[in-house]
This record gives structure tokens, C-alpha cells and sequence, in this order.
């Protein structure tokens, strides 16, 4: 993902109080926010040269967004220009936080009621893989989540998974219904043919066991696909979320 230029200021300050980052997520929330200026909240300060802004603009852009900057070691982060210490454990303890709120304890959760309840946690977590990774989300009678385990990580071009394996730990904690969830590293959610031959596969199977497959959803590129909105490995008359 590219970012749009900064403007220089030397600091957050010289910025109109409009457009300040603090000042913006007080009024407008952080939702309001892009991804430069959440980071520019967090280094806080730039150097002369650099306004914490233009700095944020610029580490997005060199290690190709959030997903990148998840991955980059903390030596790798040390040896940024005007990144210290200090202000990398800043931002690894934000992503940090970010990754253990998407996997807060079930009992935290509300029910699943829309395939955005589960997708929404998962998408910046799965859409940061560099394999592919196939989950599956195990829901109480309540549907709410008990787990979503990984179950297989492959190439990033395809996954073969044993139907069997998909179930076994569904089985195993008695859950009632199941979401399966994958992601396409190449950053295109679309279901493949070979999706929807899986879907299906599962479909059957957990009708077998007592076990709905509520949906299946693709994740890629921070985006995610519903397999169940588009009609594709289940039968017009499967439950839904």
C-alpha cells in the first residue's frame, strides 16, 4: 500500500489545529484517523528535519504498511532514522495490543451475528500472512466464539486440507457451529473453484456430525469475502449468521 506524501512541518504543531492527530481523534475518533496519523500520535515528536507525521508517512511507506511493520524486527525498526528504543517499543507495544485485542477471551465476546463480527478482529491479523493459513472459528450455542484454532498453513498458492481435520477439534470442545476462515496472501479475497469444492466438502461433513458451517470467509489485502453471501459451497437453505 502507498501513502500519500506528508507536507514538512518540523513539528506536529506548525500543522493547522485541523489537521493536528491529536487533536483530529478527539473530535472525530480515531476511526477518523489514517494510518499515518495513528502512528504520528505515537512517535510523537519528529526531529528537525521531519515532522512526526512526515516520519510516520515515511516508515509505511519503507516497510509496506502495518503488515510490514508487524513483521520488522526490533533491531530492523532500530536502525530507522529517527527511530530510537523508545519509540519502537512504542509502536511494536501498539501492534502488540492491537493482535491480543482481535484474540481477547471468548467470554469477552458478545454473539456472532454477522460474518463482520468475526471477519472485523481477523482481518489485519490474517491479512499480514505471508502463507496461507486455514482457521477454523468454533462457536458455543449462544454462537459465541470459543476458539479459532489453525488448522493448516500452506503455500501461498493453495491448501490441501483434510476434511477430517477441519472437524476434529470442532468435535473435540462440542462446539455447536463452526465459521471457516482462510486467507489469500496474494491479497485478492476472491473465492477459487477449489473454495467453494471445500466449502461444500465441510458442509456435508458437519451435516454428519451435527455441526453447522455457518460460512466460510476469504481474507486478503485487509479485506474479506462471505463464501454464504455469495452463494458458493452451500445449499440455499443452510443456516446462516
Amino acid at each position: 500500500m502507498s501513502y500519500p506524501e506528508a507536507a514538512t512541518y518540523t513539528l506536529i504543531r506548525d500543522l493547522p489545529a485541523t489537521d493536528r492527530p491529536r487533536e483530529r481523534l478527539r473530535d472525530a475518533g480515531p476511526q477518523a484517523l489514517s494510518n499515518p496519523e495513528l502512528l504520528a500520535i505515537l512517535l510523537r515528536v519528529g526531529s528537525s528535519k521531519e515532522s512526526a507525521l512526515s516520519q510516520a508517512t515515511r516508515l509505511l511507506a519503507h516497510f509496506d504498511g502495518l503488515p510490514g511493520l508487524w513483521r520488522a524486527s526490533f533491531t530492523e525498526m532500530c536502525n530507522e532514522k529517527g527511530l530510537g528504543e523508545a519509540k519502537t517499543a512504542q509502536i511494536k507495544a501498539a501492534l502488540e495490543l492491537g493482535m491480543r485485542l482481535a484474540s481477547a477471551a471468548p467470554e469477552t465476546r458478545a454473539p456472532v451475528r454477522s460474518p463482520e463480527d468475526l471477519a472485523g478482529p481477523l482481518l489485519a491479523e490474517m491479512s499480514m500472512l505471508e502463507q496461507e493459513h486455514v482457521r477454523v472459528a468454533l462457536l458455543d450455542a449462544r454462537q459465541r466464539v470459543m476458539s479459532t484454532p489453525t488448522v493448516y498453513i500452506g503455500s501461498p498458492h493453495s491448501a490441501h486440507v483434510r476434511i477430517a481435520d477441519l472437524l476434529s477439534d470442532a468435535i473435540r470442545d462440542k462446539a455447536s457451529s463452526i465459521v471457516l476462515l482462510h486467507n489469500h496472501p496474494s491479497g485478492d479475497p476472491m473465492p477459487s473453484s477449489a473454495d467453494g469444492m471445500m466449502t461444500r466438502q465441510l458442509y456435508d461433513a458437519g451435516r454428519l456430525m451435527d455441526i453447522d458451517l455457518l460460512d466460510h470467509l476469504v481474507i486478503g489485502g485487509g479485506r474479506y469475502v462471505s463464501m454464504k453471501a455469495l452463494g458458493l459451497g452451500f445449499p440455499k437453505e443452510s443456516k446462516a449468521l
